[in-house]
């Protein structure tokens, strides 16, 4: 299969071995608060965009809720979907043309799994450069496939936590795109050298884009993996976590 996005590389190499970093053992928490901010209820029906191994997706699932993950990466689709929970399904699809409409109760993109990845090497324009713009798709998709007084929750990478704690990424004032070469791991413990391109953003930033996309902001937080609360926007904490609704 082609490829459509770099992030697929990455994914290809990882499969499984994703679920044994440290950021995905808060699974649990983050699902439990998001549960309360988005008004979740048994029998619910949730849209997970760029759901990956589809940890989100399966703890909701446990929860009598049903959930549909999209991903780019077919390797993710084929993880996630082994013991699923009844209700819980995934599919392939590229976050940038997702074709629902008023299908979901609620709507959820966490960790830079589809949001916040759209900058990279290549392409022209904002979606090369990473600009907010580029992820303006993803998010009006999310947006549509919200039924009228749905919920949505997106997680973004903190400009503020990032310019305060460079370490060896780079990052690029102007786009907003933070750079980093790292090491990651398959399954059998072969290690390959990747970049990773993740787009920044301030909380004016992430609703400015809710607005445009026809949604209404309820709220920006400061979020960690595994420690999601109702906390307002600092310097200290990597993430943001939005939360709007579909009029």
């Amino acid at each position: 299969m082609s490829h459509d996005h770099w992030f697929e590389d990455l994914a290809e190499h990882m499969g499984a071995t994703y679920l044994r970093y440290s950021f995905t053992k808060g699974t649990e928490q983050e699902v439990g608060f998001l549960a309360g901010a988005l008004a979740l209820e048994p029998g619910m029906r949730v849209l997970d965009v760029g759901c990956g191994p589809g940890r989100h997706a399966h703890a909701l699932g446990r929860q009598g809720i049903e959930v549909h993950g999209v991903d780019i990466s077919e390797r993710f689709v084929e993880v996630a979907r082994r013991d699923a929970p009844p209700g819980v399904t995934f599919s392939r699809q590229d976050a940038r043309d997702l074709r629902f409409e008023a299908d979901f109760d609620a709507a959820i993109s966490l960790c830079q799994g589809a949001f916040g990845l759209q900058g990279g090497p290549a392409g022209e324009g904002a979606a090369a450069l990473g600009e907010p713009t580029s992820d303006a798709p993803v998010l009006a998709g999310m947006a549509r496939a919200l039924r009228p007084g749905g919920r949505l929750a997106v997680s973004a990478f903190s400009s503020y936590f990032q310019v305060r704690h460079l370490g060896e990424s780079t990052f690029d004032a102007d786009a907003g795109v933070a750079h980093e070469r790292t090491a990651i791991r398959d399954d059998a413990g072969v290690e390959a050298e990747v970049d990773l391109w993740t787009t920044c953003f301030t909380p004016r930033e992430l609703r400015l884009l809710a607005r445009g996309a026809g949604l209404e902001p309820l709220h920006v937080w400061s979020v960690e993996p595994g420690r999601y609360a109702a906390r307002p926007p600092d310097l200290e904490h990597p993430e943001h976590l939005l939360v709007a609704r579909r009029p």
